[in-house]
């Protein structure tokens, strides 16, 4: 029996067919456009995440066959979409856009942090999608508008899809997801009355919050590829990851490299709060309603800043290429890149942080700022885990875990091993194993856990004579902040 998982990313859509060992045995990727209207402004068009959708989910299932879909997704961004017709009246706000710093400093202003930190476990910020759908509600009335009337629902890209692929049947969201918005009570487990007259959300416009595993819909065969499935996994990407890694007992944790990177380390039934600048969020919640939480550091821009490198300053042709010309060179030559192109997640949280790079001289080259950009990397990961209770060993995993030196700068850095899995695409593997455990595919975690495997290890080493150090790294950061206050 295989399962397979739809991993709609923030740049793309990748689908994975999973057999009952765990394995891929087959993959498909379909990129789609992203929006920037206005500086700090990110979107989406709802319907070309669903054309990838539909154009990956094809490419992996070319001669498989699947029992159950897994759905896991960028979380944090905003989608409206209309209930009858699943058209989008407006782009989706993706969960990089900035828009709404303004409403952050005027709930922060108001007194209202410490209320809704408490409540939800996170804090004012245009990251997440309470005060992204305030914005819209204030600066989007024509959208707006059916919202209020009951015929466009709001969601967030688990949502979305689960709308699509049911023919409209089914608006749920997982509790993983919920967590992510500024309107879920994280202790009481359900959507906060409270928090939604706060942001001026409609209740009765969001999804039903269902367990994270277990059947919540059947694809319909004429909206999805002529099959009917049932939809029995759904996690955000983070949590999915840190499932797809295995880290089911308290204190194990992950760190993804992807378009941001995102460490996380599973806290249990428990909800450990952090006054450090780390979130507290819900891993996933069982069929039988019991939650299991995290800790997790949100780093913005890591995986984004080398394809920065590619596509805004053309240095490498590929993603990949960056490590090779990194190699090139023993050392940054002094370069110290903060890469706040969307501002600074953990721990410093600054929206208004700008990109910088500090340490240029006539002896820079490409691969000087190559290498700086993987040795930023690495210190971003280092300020979150710094802040993690006992981590001793970090599972990372993603796109950029392919990158050896990146894993090996990791583990210098941290003075930590850094294990590297078998399978690299842990986010889509955490979903297709919720959708799996969700129609008994497999039996347990435990029987999961076996599955696991390490590729590669990194040891600790002595960072290279002239190397940036992480003091350098700090007064940068420094630097960073604040630039776009005004």
């Amino acid at each position: 029996m295989s399962v397979l998982a739809i991993d709609a990313g923030t740049t793309g859509v990748t689908c994975l067919v999973v057999d009952e060992e765990a394995r891929v045995v087959s993959r498909g990727y379909e990129e789609f456009p992203q929006h920037f209207p206005r500086p700090g402004w990110v979107e989406h068009e709802p319907e070309e995440i669903w054309q990838a959708t539909l154009a990956a989910a094809r490419q992996a299932l070319a001669g498989q066959q699947v029992t159950a879909v897994g759905i896991t997704n960028q979380r944090e961004t905003a989608v409206l979409w209309d209930r009858r017709t699943l058209a989008a009246p407006r782009r989706a706000v993706v969960w990089q856009d900035r828009r709404s710093a303004a409403v952050c400093d005027r709930l922060r202003d108001a007194g209202h942090e410490d209320r809704v930190r408490e409540l939800t476990g996170l804090r004012f910020d245009p990251y997440f999608t309470g005060t992204k759908l305030t914005w819209l509600a204030e600066h989007d009335p024509t959208a707006w508008a059916g919202v209020t009337d009951g015929s466009t629902a709001v969601g967030t890209v688990d949502s979305y899809l689960v709308a699509r692929l049911t023919g409209g049947a089914r608006h749920v969201t997982d509790a993983s997801n919920a967590s992510r918005t500024l309107l879920y009570d994280i202790d009481q487990g359900g959507w906060s009355d409270e928090l939604c007259d706060l942001l001026s959300v409609p209740r009765a416009a969001l999804p039903e919050v269902v367990a994270s595993w277990g059947e919540v819909g059947r694809t319909t065969p004429d909206a999805f590829l002529g099959l009917g499935l049932p939809v029995a996994g759904i996690a955000g990407d983070q949590q999915a990851a840190l499932f797809g890694q295995a880290c089911f007992a308290p204190g194990e944790s992950k760190c993804t490299y992807g378009t941001g990177s995102f460490v996380l380390v599973n806290t249990g039934p428990d909800v450990v709060r952090s006054d450090a600048g780390l979130l507290t969020t819900v891993a996933w919640q069982a069929p039988s309603g019991d939650l299991t939480y995290a800790l997790e550091g949100a780093i913005f821009v890591t995986g984004s800043a080398v394809q920065w490198l590619r596509d805004g300053l053309g240095i490498i042709g590929a993603a990949p290429e960056s490590e090779a010309l990194a190699r090139t060179v023993p050392d940054s030559g002094g370069v110290v890149f903060v890469p706040a192109l969307t501002g600074l997640g953990a721990p410093d949280w600054d929206p208004a942080a700008r990109g910088t790079i500090v340490g240029i001289t006539r002896g820079t080259t490409r691969a000087h700022l190559a290498r700086a950009t993987l040795e930023a990397i690495a210190f971003e990961v280092r300020d979150v885990v710094e802040l993690l209770p006992d981590v001793t060993t970090l599972r990372v995993d993603g796109g950029a875990a392919a990158n050896e030196l990146l894993l090996q700068l990791q583990a210098d850095t941290l003075a930590m091993p850094v294990e590297r899995p078998a399978v690299l695409e842990t986010t889509g593997l955490g979903a297709a194993l919720l959708a799996g455990i969700g129609t008994g595919v497999w039996s347990s975690t435990d029987e999961l856990a076996s599955t696991w495997r390490v590729d590669a290890t990194f040891e600790p080493g002595t960072p290279a004579e002239g190397a940036t150090t992480y003091e350098q790294w700090r007064r940068a950061v420094d630097r960073a902040k604040g630039w776009a206050a005004d």
